[in-house]
C-alpha cells in the first residue's frame, strides 16, 4: 500500500473528530523567476498556494499552466509529484496550517470552486506582482498571483490574516504569521513519507 493511501486511510478514520484544517504550501524551486525574486527580495519562499487537505491533493495556486512556458499562467490545480514541483526535486517547502470552523471551511471550498467554474476567465496578474515588490498594489479583475489569490480565498470564507488589501499581500507574509501553525519544512519530495511516518508513529503510541 502506498503512503499516500496510508495517510488517507488513517485521516478518514478520524474525520469527524478532527477540526477543520486550510494547509498553506509555501515553496521556492528552481526556476527563473523564483531565483530572481529570491536573490533581489531574500525570501525563503516566493510561491504559495492553499490545500484543502493535509496530504496536499486538493492544491490551488495562481502559476504557469505549462511547465516550460513561464508567460502561460493563471489559476491551476498544483500537484506535488508533477509539473515543476515533480521536475524540480530540490524544491524546498514550508507547510502551514490554519485552523477554521467547519461554517468557514465550506465557505472557502465554495470559493475555490467559483475559480475553478471559471478558470478560463482567470489570467496571472504580471502587473500586480511587479508592483508589489515595490510596495504597491494592483487590483485587475479577474486576475490574480499566488498570494493575493490565497488571501482572496480566505476572506472570501470571513478570514483576514494581514488586515491589508489582498494585491498587497506577498508570499512571505504567510511564513511570518502567527495565526498560522507550521506542520513541516524541508524538501517537498519528502513531505507524504513525513506524514506517513507520523501516522506509523501515531498508530504505534495508541496501541
Amino acid at each position: 500500500m502506498s503512503s499516500k493511501k496510508k495517510v488517507k486511510d488513517h485521516k478518514d478514520k478520524k474525520v469527524k473528530k478532527e477540526k477543520k484544517y486550510v494547509y498553506i504550501l509555501l515553496t521556492r524551486t528552481e526556476t527563473v523567476p523564483s531565483k530572481v525574486i529570491h536573490f533581489f527580495k531574500r525570501m525563503p519562499y516566493v510561491h504559495v498556494s492553499i490545500a484543502l487537505d493535509e496530504e496536499l491533493d486538493e492544491l490551488y495556486s495562481f502559476a504557469r499552466k505549462k511547465i516550460n512556458n513561464p508567460f502561460r499562467c493563471g489559476f491551476i490545480d498544483e500537484d506535488i509529484t508533477t509539473g515543476i514541483f515533480g521536475r524540480d526535486t530540490e524544491t524546498k517547502c514550508k507547510v502551514m496550517r490554519l485552523r477554521m470552523t467547519d461554517e468557514q471551511y465550506q465557505e472557502l471550498k465554495a470559493s475555490i470552486e467559483v475559480f475553478k467554474e471559471n478558470r478560463e476567465k482567470y489570467k496571472y496578474n504580471y502587473l500586480g506582482v511587479l508592483l508589489i515588490y515595490f510596495h504597491r498594489g494592483f487590483e485587475r479583475k479577474y486576475k490574480c498571483f499566488c498570494s493575493e489569490f490565497v488571501d482572496k480565498v480566505l476572506k472570501m470564507s470571513g478570514i483576514d490574516l494581514f488586515n491589508k488589501k489582498s494585491e498587497r499581500v506577498i508570499p512571505d507574509d504567510f511564513r511570518t504569521c502567527d495565526k498560522l501553525e507550521t506542520t513541516y519544512e524541508g524538501k517537498l519530495t519528502s513531505y507524504r513519507d513525513y506524514l506517513h511516518r507520523n501516522v506509523i508513529l501515531a498508530d504505534n503510541l495508541s496501541k
